[in-house]
């Protein structure tokens, strides 16, 4: 991360103009997003860039509790944060988090236990007018199903050997973190994340921290989303007026391979450099065309590290496209559509490509309807997902879109067909949420994007995932929740496995966890 834009926000800080407060970011799980698409679109369209600042949209307006409460305790469990600290220049909330939750695969022979034991804190607050942060730590432990477990464990981290190759050793969680073996079969793994968000004048918000971004208004993102590690990265939001915004994002990534040499007690890891220059044009309040470029960069190889290209820092989109044909850059240039119909109809697509020459392709086509007969909080989601064999690809492949060899995009990669419907509706806090996700894979191998090469399994597949949760929720600002849910997973191949899970639990959902792949 480049520490002189860091500094420079630090600084200004404390030479602010008097603008509003909180600027604070969103939470990116999908329960917070469905409440957004449902309540902005009386707005018309925004630039699809996730996490927003408050300062766009108030969240508390999507996840408001008109409930009436005559005890301090039921404040804070249904309401409230657990601690709340108000002044006159300053506001701070503190919030356990959990994930606690039991499982058992009805088509494991096996008999084992399926768990998740996630403790951790969620801290948020906002200094003076124009400064906001916060911070989260989770400390983890999990068994998960056969093909979640299998996928894991083939995209640890690669350790060279004797024989020029790399073996693989530990695990990663898809968004989480690098793993340590738990019991017998199970994962050990923390991390943390944290941003801070300055906005000294009404047009711009910079922020700078490590947690993850989505870039569409689909369930799945072509372009940019949350299902790799978060990355240090700073970002700068520009609203030149009100037709144009431009998101300006720049990343830290590493591949999860060790270089050969280092006098550390750990070889460090491979790094590289991202970059994302998204320009947003709203025709009209209804209508937003977004044209995207995101540019991995090399920062080095096993032996030496260097800084990246000039044109590393340059803001306008498909320029690296266009000028750089090397090797030490891997560009994907892309487009994302997103379209009010109606207050509560929405249309949305994106178009990717890896190469101008248009070999490479992904696209979206997708539809959002919510409050069908007058049901607030109502959602219907339709989706269509293609990525082509080779998408997200380098020639060099130490570039391609992966960070901790994890696909910074769909988390199939590529090589697939892919259909998705979802539902869910709350009412008096009972909740159901159904999806049902549909792959038909062709020239798909799950390792293709791995920073090196690993034998190729191209298979030809279709696979059936559906689930099906019921819960009631306590906390909106939290997403606190008691659970019960069914998944089933059915694979035509006979290497691929049959899942048929059932489990319950309680959870605070602030962040996602992709295991529909």
């Amino acid at each position: 991360m480049d520490r002189r834009l860091i500094w420079m926000v630090l600084l200004t800080g404390f030479l602010s103009f008097n603008v509003s407060s909180q600027q604070n970011l969103s939470l990116l799980n999908l329960f917070f997003q469905d409440r957004y698409f449902i309540h902005s679109s009386s707005m018309g369209v925004g630039n699809s860039v996730f996490p927003y600042s408050e300062s766009t949209f108030d969240p508390n307006r999507a996840v408001a509790d008109s409930s009436r409460q005559y005890y301090e305790i039921t404040e804070i469990l249904f309401k409230k944060h657990l601690f709340e600290v108000k002044g006159e220049n300053y506001y701070l909330t503190i919030s356990p988090v959990a994930d606690l939750s039991m499982g058992k695969d009805l088509s494991d022979t096996n008999d084992r236990r399926l768990f998740q034991n996630t403790r951790g804190f969620f801290i948020e607050g906002d200094l003076m007018k124009n400064f906001s942060f916060s911070t989260a730590f989770y400390e983890n432990q999990g068994r998960y199903t056969s093909y979640e477990t299998d996928y894991y464990r083939s995209i640890g981290e690669l350790y060279p050997n004797a024989s020029s190759g790399y073996n693989t050793q530990n695990a990663m969680i898809p968004g989480y973190a690098r793993t340590k073996p738990f019991n017998v079969d199970g994962f050990d793994y923390a991390f943390a994340t944290g941003n801070i968000v300055y906005r000294p004048i009404r047009q711009l918000t910079l922020i700078a921290g490590n947690t993850p971004h989505f870039i569409g208004d689909g369930y799945r993102s072509l372009l940019l989303s949350d299902n790799g590690v978060a990355a240090p990265f700073y970002r700068i939001d520009y609203r030149m007026n009100d037709k144009f915004e431009l998101v300006y994002i720049r990343e830290k990534l590493q591949n999860l391979m060790r270089k050969p040499a280092s006098s550390s007690a750990e070889a460090y890891y491979e790094p590289k450099a991202y970059s994302v220059n998204y320009l947003t044009w709203k025709p009209t309040g209804k209508l937003a065309f977004s044209l995207f470029e995101g540019t991995i960069w090399s920062k080095g190889d096993s032996i030496q590290t260097y800084r990246a290209h000039p044109l590393f820092y340059s803001p306008v989109p498909v320029v690296n496209a266009l000028i750089l044909h090397d090797s030490l850059q891997n560009q994907v240039t892309g487009l994302n559509i997103s379209f009010v119909a109606s207050v509560n109809h929405r249309f949305y697509g994106q178009f990717a490509m890896t190469d101008l020459d248009g070999e490479k392709i992904a696209f979206q086509v997708g539809y959002r309807g919510m409050n069908f007969f007058g049901l607030k909080d109502l959602m219907l989601q339709l989706e269509y997902n293609h990525a082509s064999k080779g998408m997200y690809i380098s020639d060099y492949r130490r570039l391609n879109q992966v960070n901790s060899n994890l696909p910074m995009a769909h988390p199939k990669g590529n090589g697939f067909q892919e259909l998705v419907f979802r539902f869910n509706y709350e009412y008096r806090r009972i909740f159901a949420d159904v999806k049902t996700v549909y792959y038909l894979l062709k020239d798909y191998d799950a390792l293709s994007l791995l920073p090196v090469v690993k034998p190729i399994s191209f298979v030809l597949n279709s696979i059936l995932h559906q689930s099906v949760e019921f819960g009631y929720r306590f906390n909106r600002k939290m997403n606190l929740s008691v659970f019960a849910g069914y998944v089933f997973r059915s694979p035509t191949s006979e290497t691929d496995r049959t899942t048929s899970m059932v489990q319950f639990g309680m959870r605070t959902a602030i962040l996602n966890r992709y295991t529909d792949f």
